[in-house]
């Protein structure tokens, strides 16, 4: 292990093999770190955070500070972060409050730019990229492969859909649904993100029926209820369908239109 004099780490840390601290960073208690990850320098990763194997932290990133809840009391509360994250310069993610899933939680293979900021109790999956600047308020879930411009600002309680895109400078109060395209403030739809889901490998049997599903549910100008039954009716056994249907019909705050 590579670790700077100047860190200050508390005496109960776990460090995996090939953990690297750099200068002036601060490594609180209750804290495990898996092999091969670099915390850049003056870093401050703060109590009761799990951090995976071969994450990249870079130089003044705050991780697992107290969640900006008025309602949080102290509470033995923690983040926890899979592996092979990259979390880039001023990045802040708070731990949870004891509400909802109870934990603030990233997947694997993520991209978090600078100034981003991830809220108390959000939930992130894997292979998403948040670009500089995009904040996102508590209870915030995010799909796989979904991308948040830069500067958006995702309303609390929220939910993004897997590899669907968000538009830098947007501000979204409500549901993206999965395998879209979402802009404006307040965000709206823009059709199916094609682009992405042609770079993932989607065949054109996936595509074609999820256009169908899309055009069924926002532009047959039917009530949103009465459209995702017969969305359901017709629905061809493709699995991304499915989740796209079932995202639609399980949003409470209702989904972007």
């Amino acid at each position: 292990m590579k670790i700077h004099p100047t860190a200050i780490i508390a005496p109960d840390t776990q460090l995996g093999e090939g953990v690297e601290i750099g200068a002036y960073s601060i490594i609180g208690a209750d804290v495990k770190i898996g092999n091969n990850t670099i915390i850049g320098p003056h870093a401050v990763i703060d109590d009761f955070t799990h951090i995976g194997e071969g994450c990249h932290i870079f130089q003044f990133t705050s991780i697992g500070a107290g969640p900006q809840d008025l309602k949080f009391s102290g509470e033995k509360t923690r983040v926890v972060i899979g592996n092979f994250n990259t979390i880039r310069e001023f990045v802040t993610i708070h731990r949870s409050t004891t509400a909802d899933i109870g934990v603030t939680i990233i997947g694997d293979h993520n991209l978090i730019m600078a100034y981003c900021h991830v809220a108390h109790n959000c939930l992130l999956g894997n292979h998403i990229i948040m670009s500089n600047g995009a904040t996102l308020g508590g209870h915030t879930h995010i799909e796989d492969y979904a991308i948040i411009g830069g500067l958006t600002g995702i309303h609390q309680f929220s939910r993004i859909g897997a590899h669907c895109i968000v538009g830098g400078a947007s501000g979204v109060n409500k549901d993206v649904p999965p395998y879209t395209t979402a802009a404006g403030n307040h965000a709206k739809l823009f059709g199916l993100n094609l682009i992405g889901l042609k770079r993932r490998g989607f065949s054109e049997e996936t595509i074609k029926a999820l256009k169908k599903a899309y055009r069924t549910i926002f532009r047959s100008h039917l009530l949103l209820t009465e459209a995702i039954k017969k969305a359901e009716a017709e629905m061809e056994n493709f699995p991304e369908v499915r989740h796209f249907v079932q995202f639609i019909k399980e949003s409470k705050r209702g989904v972007c239109r």
